[in-house]
């Protein structure tokens, strides 16, 4: 059995870290990743539904892995902090 690849920044300190949520946050995280958007393209792009991606965001938000900038509708951004991704190099 395969183990599932969760990005490094979904586990989070203060919540359960269950697998719907950790699936959920991995998702966000990683169509986050270089790039700032709003939250219901992020909704539409990973296929959750928005109440979803902004639960999830609010969350990331809480410990500090993502920004939100600007005035409604908010633009949300990775802030660099939390767990790197260990990439192997050839």
């Amino acid at each position: 059995m395969l183990k599932e690849m969760y990005h490094p920044n979904a586990y989070l300190e203060n919540i359960r870290n269950i697998k719907l949520g950790l699936r959920a946050r991995t998702k966000v995280l990683n169509f986050l990743e270089g790039r700032s958007l709003d939250a219901k393209t992020v909704a539409k792009e990973t296929g959750l539904f928005y109440g979803v991606v902004m639960h999830h965001l609010r969350l990331l938000e809480a410990e500090g892995i993502v920004v939100r900038k600007g005035s409604r509708p908010y633009v949300w951004a990775l802030t660099g902090a939390g767990q790197k991704r260990l990439v192997n190099s050839p």
